[in-house]
């Protein structure tokens, strides 16, 4: 699937990708609505329907991501209501095997994520995957989320890569294509991001099943 001798970084997203995003799903779908609903007394079901739709007009920006912004929307203390779901945190089949390879294979491993600081710490907390990374960024430290062409530019001003030869893996094809209008030159998307849903098939990018398909690194 990928020809190792024309890839010299490695860029990797975190949820959905290098985690199972059955965690994210659970967790902004139905636990969080449903304390949300019983701090503020309201009926679960319209509440639920109500927040879906609020989370909608968020998608794509910063915010959208940010743990501070909805604990301060929603009266909740959000990090706090994760830590009670932190169990259905779990890597992706292959994910910590494929990084040691990458490692290696002395290919730098460098995590471009979404998730505010906040969740990231907690996912390392409980998972294996820190100590298969060269280097964490979210980006709520550019100010821009990965779908944006500023999120980018300050990559590029801070970490040394050759787009053309670095190979970025990802579950979110908005995020694909902003990387691709920078000119990243090998891009992968992961088919499915949550296992407790059906695979993807409609992907616009070539799918990754399982990490696995991409051993050995050579």
């Amino acid at each position: 699937m990928i020809d190792w001798s024309a890839i010299d970084t490695v860029l990797l997203d975190m949820d959905g990708t290098l985690l199972d995003l059955h965690f994210d799903n659970h967790f902004w779908q139905h636990h969080l609505p449903l304390r949300f609903a019983e701090r503020h007394g309201l009926d679960p079901v319209a509440s639920t329907q109500a927040l879906h739709e609020r989370f909608a007009r968020e998608q794509h920006r910063l915010r959208w991501y940010c743990t501070d912004h909805w604990s301060a929307e929603l009266g909740l203390d959000v990090i706090a209501l994760k830590r009670e779901v932190e169990h259905l945190i779990a890597e992706r089949p292959w994910a910590s095997a494929f990084l040691r390879a990458l490692g290696a294979a002395n290919r730098p491993r460098i995590l471009i994520t979404n998730a505010h600081r906040d969740s990231l710490g907690l996912k390392l907390r409980l998972t294996g995957i820190g100590a298969g990374l060269d280097r964490m960024i979210s980006s709520h430290d550019y100010g821009a989320p990965k779908e944006a062409p500023a999120f980018w530019e300050r990559l590029a001003q801070q970490v040394r890569f050759d787009p053309n030869r670095t190979l970025f893996i990802d579950d979110s094809e908005p995020v694909l294509q902003a990387a691709r209008d920078y000119g990243i030159g090998h891009l992968l998307c992961i088919r499915q991001p949550d296992s407790k849903r059906p695979p993807r098939e409609d992907l616009t990018f070539p799918a990754l099943d399982c990490f696995s398909e991409l051993l050995p690194v050579r």
